[in-house]
């Protein structure tokens, strides 16, 4: 059994600012770091919207300088996933692999959230060079190309909309005969003449090169009127949603319709699950940060800001023990 003061789960820009303000008030936090180093960022070609970083930065390059920077400080890191939870105890309990037991004063969560993707097989094959799950993150480097954005609610309206901004075309493949948007996002998106809707089409296969150059696509598949249809693209962008890897904790801590979870207002504090009837009670020394908590802004600088938040809160309730 390990017996530690701060324990971060998860790897991505929150879970290592978490790590850097946690060791720098001396709390000696141990980090967690699961599956995937670097957390949903690392998904990305090139970040150009972090602070810091005039020329862009390398994704991986920017997670191994945070990474450098919590370990400066005193942080340790434990290769890992985190497989069961007992935060109805205190210390809270953290078996990582199963195995390893860890007692924690504080628990900071930053499992972060992945993006939906439609499960072909190309998705993979092209990942980090065409496909994308966030315009916002990626969209500057299609500036005056042709990109398709896939999904019909208000993520892909807003994502569509936006790139129609930087882009010379925009395709919005939508599998169903009309936008589940909201009605004024809808008209943004009709009115727009730099996108085109294909309604009731669904993506069979990214083609290209090297990087994605077109798509193969079908229109009202199954019906008699079934037909096949090919779009030149620069680019491949998902919106049809992200999930939140809350699924561990929901015994304990209180999370909304889609798993994010619910904090206290601007506070990083958790809530008790509501399936211990102790609704919109605080659960002391449970902290989460980043895309786990936040269905909004899914922004690196965003989750980074909340990770120093949840430190920082963490060492008030640390001290107060």
């Amino acid at each position: 059994m390990n017996k530690v003061k701060c324990l971060i789960i998860g790897s991505g820009p929150a879970g290592y600012t978490a790590a850097i303000y946690a060791g720098r008030a001396n709390l000696a936090p141990v980090l967690i770091e699961g599956p995937q180093l670097g957390g949903q960022l690392t998904t990305t070609t090139e970040v150009e919207n972090f602070p810091g970083y005039p020329d862009g930065v390398d994704p991986f390059t920017m997670m191994d300088d945070m990474r450098r920077q919590a370990e400066r400080f005193g942080t340790t890191f434990v290769s890992g996933i985190v497989t069961k939870v007992d935060f109805s105890v205190s210390p809270k309990k953290v078996w990582v692999e199963d195995t390893d037991l860890y007692e924690a004063d504080a628990v900071i969560i930053a499992t972060g959230a992945s993006a939906k993707y439609l499960g072909i097989e190309s998705e993979r094959t092209y990942k980090g060079r065409g496909v994308s799950a966030c315009a916002t993150c990626d969209g500057f480097f299609y500036r005056k190309k042709t990109v398709a954005v896939v999904g019909g609610g208000d993520t892909a309206c807003e994502e569509a909309n936006y790139l129609a901004g930087l882009c010379e075309k925009v395709y919005m493949i939508v599998r169903k005969p009309f936008l589940r948007a909201s009605e004024i996002m809808q008209q943004r998106v009709l009115n727009n003449p730099k996108i085109e809707v294909l309604f009731e089409h669904n993506t069979l296969q990214l083609t290209g090169d090297g990087k994605v150059q077109g798509a193969d696509l079908i229109y009202r598949k199954g019906e008699p009127d079934e037909a096949m249809k090919h779009i030149d693209i620069d680019g491949f962008f998902l919106a049809i949603g992200h999930h939140p890897n809350t699924e561990l904790f929901k015994d304990y801590i209180a999370r909304d319709a889609e798993g994010y979870i619910i904090t206290e207002g601007n506070s990083t504090q958790c809530y008790k699950s509501q399936m211990s009837n102790d609704k919109c009670q605080i659960l002391p020394g449970i902290f989460a940060a980043g895309d786990c908590a936040d269905p909004h802004y899914r922004q690196a600088i965003v989750a980074a800001g909340s990770g120093a938040k949840a430190a920082i809160e963490a060492d008030k309730y640390i001290k107060s023990l």
